[in-house]
């Protein structure tokens, strides 16, 4: 059974995070990014952020439950066993630093279908606590057939 379009611009409630020195370096590490403005509090202290900085695709952390408001909509019926990661793609605005606190805001930005697939985008919104707009991504998810 196809994703209904009827489903385009449903938004969900926005998600809050804020910003952990120490989940910053967990996965700078997990990526294998060791830059230091990411890993070292005294060098990044110095540096022109002041304090530790967020590499750009610790995005995933900060709007991962964005996905799972999508993914856990009952009126969707996505079939999870058939879900797979499409692509993603982002504008960047403002650096992330720790302590910041990020809302996150999401809605369903288009459904279509390809063949016996089913394609859904999720659109994002990020803003620090000084309304600021950090990131804008649009992640794609394809419903095998």
């Amino acid at each position: 059974m196809p994703v209904d379009a009827k489903f385009i611009n449903r938004e969900y409630k926005p998600v809050t995070y804020v910003v952990g020195q120490e989940k910053i370096k967990e996965y700078a590490l997990a990526v294998n990014d060791l830059n230091s403005l990411y890993t070292d509090p005294d060098f990044a202290k110095k540096s022109k952020y002041g304090c530790i900085i967020a590499p750009p695709m610790f995005v995933v952390v900060f709007a991962r439950e964005t996905m799972v408001n999508l993914f856990s909509d009952p009126e969707l019926n996505l079939n999870m066993l058939r879900l797979l990661h499409g692509e993603q793609e982002f504008n960047f605005h403002k650096i992330v630093k720790a302590n910041d606190t990020i809302t996150t805001h999401s809605k369903i930005k288009n459904i279509y279908q390809k063949s016996n697939n089913d394609f859904v985008e999720l659109e994002t919104k990020s803003f620090n606590q000084n309304k600021e707009l950090v990131v804008e991504g649009v992640w794609t998810f394809v419903i095998r057939g």
